[in-house]
């Protein structure tokens, strides 16, 4: 007879599991804003490419294979700052970045004898092997994602609204890329071991783009994606227990179905986000 679902929530790699799913939903969605709002749905791709690499150069040398996708992630999201000036050179890069990082990935794979599968197998996530690293991993992106937004609310509003208009009024547009870019990699990373670097639109882009249809302006965006994505984690999670499906692919069908549900009700509201900054206030 299969185990209840209180059962279920008293083993450890549930509880793990579940607090990484609470914990993602707090800081990911808001990086899912920023993907928007910098109109650089690429990143998330070459991130993932990226993280391929990483985990085969981890399994090669003998350290940790998410260790070193989260090392070859923020290098990589750092070293874009240069070329965000314009949209257009950063989804050139991305481009670049994703043939050199499969390439790569694939040759390490094939020169070492590393087992491909078990890479593969890395990419395609499994919540229930989350490990304490990982859970302490989303903690800090739960502070901090959530910490820069309360800091810089004003300063993001600007970049998102318009990149020449926040270099006018004083914003350090450089830095603040920087730190969001970096950001936006190690994110990517920090989720792979969840629903892995392919389903990580389910704590990302998904939650954010659902709270696009609701919300009014930036701050109301950034609130919704993180509720959106609270009940998303946490109620596809229960109901994979429940009917013993795999979690990853239960919290994409879910958060894909909350966003279509979304865009289907007519939108009735004024954009005010996207055309004035002050609206973050």
């Amino acid at each position: 007879m299969s185990a209840s679902l209180g059962e279920l929530l008293q083993l450890v790699p549930v509880q793990r599991g579940l607090a990484g799913l609470v914990l993602g939903a707090i800081g990911l969605p808001i990086v899912g804003v920023v993907i928007i709002g910098l109109d650089i749905m690429p990143v998330r791709f070459a991130m993932m490419h990226v993280a391929l690499f990483g985990i085969a150069v981890g399994m090669l040398v003998g350290l940790d294979p998410l260790l070193c996708a989260l090392v070859a992630c923020g290098t990589s999201g750092a070293a874009l700052t240069p070329l965000a000036r314009t949209p257009s050179g950063l989804s050139g890069a991305m481009g670049l970045l994703m043939s050199l990082a499969i390439a790569a990935a694939l040759l390490v794979l094939s020169v070492s004898g590393v087992n491909a599968n078990g890479a593969f197998e890395l990419l395609w996530g499994s919540i229930l092997a989350t490990r304490t690293p990982d859970v302490v991993l989303l903690a800090v992106l739960a502070v901090v994602i959530p910490g820069l937004f309360l800091l810089r609310r004003r300063q993001l509003a600007l970049l998102l609204h318009d990149r020449e208009l926040a270099a006018c009024s004083g914003v350090r547009v450089d830095r603040l890329t920087f730190a969001l870019l970096l950001l936006v990699a190690v994110a990517v990373a920090g989720a792979i071991r969840l629903t892995g670097a392919l389903l990580v639109d389910a704590l990302t882009l998904l939650p954010a783009l659902a709270a696009r249809r609701v919300a009014n302006s930036l701050r109301g965006m950034v609130f919704a994606a993180v509720v959106i994505g609270l009940v998303v984690n946490i109620a596809g999670f229960l109901l994979a227990l429940v009917l013993d499906f795999p979690p990853g692919p239960v919290l994409v069908l879910l958060a894909g179905t909350v966003t279509l549900v979304l865009h289907v009700v007519p939108d009735r509201r004024k954009q005010r986000w996207h055309r004035s900054p002050a609206s973050a206030h």
